[in-house]
């Protein structure tokens, strides 16, 4: 029987679109001027193969002196690029109308957790989730387990009780799977297609997620 079901952020129940556009007007913002130099290093070091970094530490590296100045500007020029799932507010309304708990369970990177908390309370939907699990403050990132059982842990929820959407195959479903939780890929917005990691369900529009619930009451 599930009692909770937890989703990830970007591109579930947010859609995020990369847009180099303001990748340029976001150091423009940060810094005050245009540096080409600049932003062609930061793509080396941030859009490469490279294991991810604190951003933070990345920044400093980049000659920035308050690299927490930096992020808050350049956070704000990057608003439009995100989009609130529409019916997001629904479907959590749905769920828990049906007395389960819910959860965001996300990687905080690059942008600090304090932004993306920022965030959610923005989109009007912080007031339908019962936690908000970060991976800065949780010091393990998706797919590590730590992650998911902190997030259960605080709604006083075993794995097997628990349903986790999210888009990518990889961090979302394998990591929440590792754990015991049911998984649900979100394909609404991106089609996520790792080789050799299958989601116990899928689900094309919210109301699959909705669907898949009442499939596991039975």
């Amino acid at each position: 029987m599930i009692e909770a079901v937890l989703f990830d952020w970007n591109n579930t129940l947010v859609e995020f679109t990369w847009d180099d556009d303001l990748l340029v007007a976001g150091h423009r913002a940060a810094l005050g001027h245009d540096d080409p130099a600049f932003t062609a290093r930061y793509r080396e070091l941030m859009l490469g193969s490279a294991p991810q970094r604190p951003y933070p530490e990345v920044l400093a590296e980049l000659g920035v002196e308050d690299p927490e100045a930096f992020m808050d500007a350049e956070h704000e020029v990057w608003r439009p690029a995100h989009a609130v799932l529409g019916s997001a507010q629904a479907m959590l309304e749905s769920l828990r109308s049906r007395g389960l708990k819910t959860g965001l369970v996300a990687n905080s990177w690059p942008d600090p957790a304090r932004l993306l908390r920022r965030d959610v309370e923005a989109s009007g939907l912080a007031g339908l989730l019962d936690v908000i699990v970060l991976s800065e403050e949780v010091g393990a990132s998706k797919p590590q387990p730590e992650i998911f059982l902190r997030a259960l842990e605080q709604l006083e929820v075993e794995p097997f009780d628990a349903m986790f959407v999210g888009d990518r195959l990889d961090t979302d479903v394998q990591g929440a799977a590792a754990v015991g939780m049911t998984t649900v890929q979100a394909l609404w917005f991106r089609a996520d297609d790792t080789p050799g990691i299958e989601p116990d369900f899928m689900a094309f529009t919210p109301m699959d997620v909705l669907n898949a619930v009442r499939r596991l009451a039975r």
